[in-house]
């Protein structure tokens, strides 16, 4: 009697699991673009997918809605604004980032970085001044509320005005 319940449980947990990971897992690699070891880029890298870089770049990196990683052969001499970025390279320019900068061990970040949140591995590279910007942009959207009410004396003010001009 005991070895059916234990059978039941056992199944029903792991098949959820195999359900929700291969989700995650095959929707990321169709979406990112690399550039190899051997590549220099200069000048300005924008657009809509994850990238991956274990070349050279030199200029801007633009990519708002999605991760910048650098790899370990990676040398990036740019200011880098995305998503996400993770650094296992060099990187030499100021990071923005609307969610998260994670500097692996063997990474380092010259440069201005402004963030929501940040991790720093040990033995990580970091110079330059760090802005933590988490709780503002989430209590915005929080208080609308308030600006619900602020609108009824903006309209009962714009008849006035109205008149005041006719």
């Amino acid at each position: 009697m005991l070895q059916p319940p234990e059978n039941k449980n056992s199944t029903q947990p792991a098949s959820n699991q195999n359900t929700y990971t291969p989700i995650k897992t095959s929707s990321a690699p169709i979406e990112q673009a690399s550039i190899g070891r051997s590549l220099t880029i200069k000048g300005e890298i924008s657009g809509a997918e994850s990238l991956y870089i274990d070349g050279r770049i030199e200029g801007t990196i633009n990519i708002p809605d999605h991760r910048v990683t650098v790899g370990r052969n990676g040398n990036v001499t740019a200011d880098v604004n995305a998503r996400e970025v993770v650094i296992m390279g060099k990187v030499n320019g100021n990071v923005i980032c609307s969610d998260r900068l994670d500097i692996r061990s063997e990474g380092s970040v010259t440069g201005d970085v402004v963030t929501q949140r940040i991790s720093v591995e040990d033995g990580a590279i970091l110079k330059g001044s760090v802005q933590v910007q988490a709780a503002e942009q989430k209590k915005q959207p929080q208080h609308p509320n308030k600006p619900a009410e602020a609108p009824k004396p903006v309209v009962s003010e714009a008849p006035k005005a109205a008149g005041a001009s006719a």
